[in-house]
Order: structure tokens, then C-alpha cells, then sequence
């Protein structure tokens, strides 16, 4: 029988009309030759068109030749048919679930060793180059998270996508009692999907904060997990698992939650307040020597957005120059903040 063939040269469906048509008009005679069906007035097929059908018929079983005459052909009860269609397909279905079981076993055997070699020092620091990998260690990590998520996600606003991805997970995570706390940029307020998906998951008991300058991208689960970015631009991760290193980044990102605001669009903080904070880094970022792709970056910014607020400063100031800019800032008394001013080394790298 060569049921895959037909399903795949004739879609979905089987059973044609023709041999639909003349499995009724067997059931009317229930005995019947293949010449009397080419007689019959309201069975309007060609000669190519009945033989077409009835060897499908018989194909699939709903036509059998009787066994003192092969000339005629009597209907199959189509329940019974069927069931001798499926058979094959049930038997291969369950040979298949068999193999997945068998996979799931015997690759299970070795998920102790796994994590037992995992914990050993010299395997403290996985890199992982390829986002879909990542994203199944964050989702696992996630699965197996009991007390806390601590996060820090630069950038005026995450894409809707990502969005949606993390909101199953962290929904999740939440209904298991687990404490999350979310850095933002001071420009996700700015964000109407951030503003919608932060409304929706502190509802359910998340904590967001954001900062004019995050330190970097960093998630930590628990005490003894962190993932932080491979490289710059580039879309893997660094796993750290060493005690002290975990630590380190916890306390990081408590210094920074410290100093932080709590997460409210830019309306109802005061969109003079924001804009205010937001130009004054800026200005002390220009004062240190930041090209305009450096600031959008540390800012969560675009080129586009970072370049008008640059003019905008400057033509606030009266200044013709970046350098002027500066200067004219330093001469009011616009920077002269209690943020650390960046070093040489980190200008450079800003660069």
C-alpha cells in the first residue's frame, strides 16, 4: 500500500470526489461490477475516471472483491477501513514515543554528572556563543530559580518581541513566590511597550527601578548564578558560577538599586525632571570627551535622538562647539554633580 505517496500527491484529504461518488453508488447495489457502475445514468465519470476510483477505493480498503466472484465489488464498512488505514500509522506514532522515552532516559542518566562536574572550579565560567543557546539557559535557569532575579537591562526600551518571550518566564517566577528586581535605563520610561509590561508584571509584584547610567546588562538567579554579556554587540553570554565573582555582581547591582528611582512613565515623573537629569549626564558626558555614539549607547539612546538632544544642549548654552559646550556648562555650575566624572581609560574605551 502506498498511502503516503497519495496523502503527500494529494493533500490533505484521502478521498476524492469521484471515489466518494462511486462508493455511494456501490452501496446502493452492495454487489457490483466495474461494467454496471459504467452504466449507471447519474455517474457522470469517464471511463478514466471511474477506473481511477475504483482502484482507489480498493487501495484504501473501502472496496473488496467478493470472494466467489472477483468480478464483483462490495463496500467495506468505512470504520473498519480505517481502522486498518491507521493501524500502521498508530504502530509507528507509538515506535516514536518509545525512542523519545528512550532518549529522555538515557540522556537523563547523565544530567547527575552534568551538574556535578559543573560545580568543579575550573568549570565556574561557561561561555555560551550562540543566542538560542542562551536563551534555553536563561529559560532553565529560570525553571530552577527559587529565591531572587536581580537584573540590569541597559537600553531605552526592549523590543517588543523580547518582551513578550520574558513575560511567560517571568510570570512564572512570580507565581512561585520569586523576588524579581529590574534595573532600567531612565529612558525605558519613554518606552510605551516597557511602560505597558512594567504596569502588567509589578502588578504582580515585580520591583523596577531605573538610573540615568547602568553599569552594564547582568542577570543574577539566587546566590550562585549570573549571566553577563560575551563581548560587546555580540549576542552570547558569559555564565559565572564562582561564589565570589556572584557576589561581587550582586553587590554591584545593589550599589546601583541604592541610588535608583522606582519605574514610572516620563509623564507622571515629571517630564522636565527626567529630560533635566537626562541633559545633565549628557553634559558631563560631553565634558569628558563622548562621541555622540558613545553617549546614545550608555544612555540607551539612538544616534538620532542623542544627536538632537546634543544640539539642543548646546544651542540652549549658546555654545558653537562641543569644547564651547563644555566649558559654558562648567562656568554655570552644571557640572558640579555627586556622579563620579568617567576616568581617561573609560572614555577611551567609550570611544
Amino acid at each position: 500500500m502506498t498511502l503516503p505517496l497519495r496523502s503527500a500527491s494529494r493533500g490533505p484529504s484521502y478521498l476524492s470526489e469521484d471515489e466518494v461518488a462511486v462508493y455511494d453508488c456501490v452501496l446502493r447495489y452492495q454487489q457490483v461490477t466495474r461494467e454496471r457502475l459504467s452504466t449507471v445514468p447519474d455517474l457522470e465519470l469517464s471511463e478514466e475516471q471511474l477506473d481511477s476510483a475504483v482502484g482507489g477505493l480498493l487501495e484504501l480498503g473501502l472496496l473488496r472483491a467478493h470472494t466467489k466472484d472477483p468480478a464483483l465489488l462490495v463496500p467495506v464498512d468505512p470504520d473498519l477501513a480505517a481502522a486498518a488505514l491507521a493501524a500502521p500509522i498508530r504502530a509507528s506514532l507509538q515506535e516514536q514515543r518509545r525512542h523519545l522515552n528512550q532518549i529522555s532516559v538515557e540522556f537523563g542518566r547523565l544530567r547527575a554528572h552534568f551538574l556535578d562536574g559543573r560545580r568543579r572550579p575550573s568549570d565556574s565560567i561557561e561561555i555560551i556563543p550562540h543566542l538560542d543557546e542562551v536563551r534555553a539557559a536563561l529559560n532553565r535557569a529560570s525553571d530552577e530559580c527559587r529565591g531572587e532575579v536581580l537584573s540590569s537591562q541597559p537600553g531605552g526600551g526592549r523590543a517588543p518581541e523580547v518582551l513578550q518571550e520574558a513575560m511567560s518566564r517571568d510570570t512564572a517566577l512570580l507565581a512561585r513566590g520569586v523576588r524579581m528586581r529590574t534595573l532600567y535605563h531612565h529612558t525605558a520610561r519613554f518606552n510605551a511597550p516597557s511602560q505597558a509590561y512594567v504596569a502588567v508584571l509589578s502588578g504582580l509584584g515585580a520591583e523596577y527601578r531605573t538610573v540615568h547610567d547602568p553599569f552594564g546588562r547582568l542577570i543574577v538567579f539566587d546566590r550562585d548564578l549570573a549571566f553577563i554579556p560575551e563581548e560587546e554587540d555580540g549576542l552570547g553570554a558569559v555564565v559565572v558560577r564562582e561564589p565570589s565573582i556572584v557576589g561581587y555582581l550582586r553587590s554591584v547591582f545593589e550599589n546601583a538599586w541604592a541610588h535608583a528611582r522606582p519605574f514610572s512613565d516620563a509623564a507622571a515623573d515629571g517630564l522636565e525632571a527626567v529630560a533635566k537629569e537626562l541633559d545633565g549626564t549628557i553634559l558631563r558626558l560631553l565634558a569628558a570627551g563622548y562621541k555622540d555614539e558613545a553617549i546614545g549607547r550608555r544612555l540607551g539612546m539612538s544616534l538620532r535622538t542623542t544627536r538632537k538632544h546634543v544640539a539642543d544642549i548646546m544651542d540652549s548654552l549658546g555654545a558653537v562647539s562641543r569644547f564651547q559646550a563644555g566649558v559654558l556648562a562648567a562656568r554655570a555650575g552644571l557640572l558640579d554633580q555627586e556622579d563620579e566624572e568617567p576616568g581617561a581609560d573609560e572614555r577611551e574605551a567609550g570611544r
